[in-house]
């Protein structure tokens, strides 16, 4: 039976990677932030820049659009290379040995309880501070007039959708059932079971490392305090609550920091490898031809 098990949870984590978990990083030599500041514009966005102005960014078309997003999206895996490969198993070891932690953290948070005594939970007020975020990313990007602001919250919205509709593909056919249900952290595969992976865990990490990754460098230390601050903080409110299993929070954390970085490599960096564009000068405009050699 404990054979069985591990086996289990080892097809488990595997799908939860193969089917979406898209660990693709932004370049090191160039961050989102410094593309999007970029004088030249992308040929196929609408309005060009001012000179010395951020690119202007329209959420429907980034990276080809939402559909072609969804499609590359779900088919990362085949084309990781071998960092990604890494990323995916560093998060394969941190799901497997949180799982090994997975009673004694749920013992720490129902210690109080007395017996049949449920802990109080609430799935709307847990997910309050990722809609929040976004929502005030919006609404400052609105205020502001800001395109970069826009893209942003298109960014966050896009990486929280996709991310959460990938949990919830994976919490209805794991069908593991919640501390909330069961005591035994190995009840895979049993009749209303949708513990791993956590949504909301999934979500605020979408949502939190778009914040922390993208926008000015010269805020970037508040902006990571905030967003992984975003994503740990609803982590721990779903384990406090007795909602999710240690390890579905980690899971989640993976996905929904996995697809952030997905959805900021198509926004910022719309994969050209070439193209003309139009950029405003003084006294007109100058045709130029730019070519990726990557």
């Amino acid at each position: 039976m404990r054979r069985r098990t591990s086996a289990t949870l080892a097809v488990l984590i595997v799908a939860l990677g193969t089917a979406g978990a898209a660990l693709a990083q932004p370049s090191p030599e160039q961050s989102p932030a410094a593309i999007a500041d970029q004088p030249v514009p992308e040929p196929d966005l609408p309005p060009p820049p001012s000179p010395g102005g951020p690119v202007a960014e329209q959420p429907a078309s980034s990276g080809g659009g939402l559909i072609s997003d969804i499609k590359l999206y779900f088919t990362a895996p085949l084309r990781w290379d071998a960092r990604q490969w890494a990323w995916f198993g560093g998060a394969l070891l941190a799901i497997g040995a949180s799982h090994h932690y997975d009673s004694q953290v749920r013992t720490h948070f129902v210690k109080n309880l007395t017996p049949g005594q449920p802990a109080p939970s609430d799935d709307l007020q847990d997910a309050a501070p990722t809609v929040g975020v976004l929502l005030a990313t919006w609404g400052f990007a609105t205020l502001s007039g800001s395109n970069a602001g826009r893209q942003e919250t298109w960014t966050m919205f896009e990486a929280a959708g996709l991310s959460t509709v990938t949990a919830y593909a994976l919490k209805y056919t794991v069908r593991r059932q919640g501390p909330d249900q069961t005591s035994d952290p190995n009840a895979w595969e049993k009749s209303g079971g949708r513990s791993f992976p956590s949504e909301h865990a999934t979500a605020a990490f979408a949502v939190g490392t778009v914040l922390a990754e993208s926008g000015n460098d010269e805020y970037r230390w508040l902006r990571r305090l905030l967003g992984y601050g975003l994503g740990v903080g609803t982590s721990y409110l779903r384990l406090k609550h007795n909602a999710h299993w240690l390890s579905d929070t980690v899971a989640g954390a993976a996905l929904g920091a996995a697809t952030a970085h997905f959805t900021m490599n198509h926004a910022y960096r719309n994969d050209e490898r070439g193209g003309l564009a139009v950029v405003p000068v003084e006294g007109g405009a100058m045709l130029t031809y730019r070519i990726s050699l990557e």
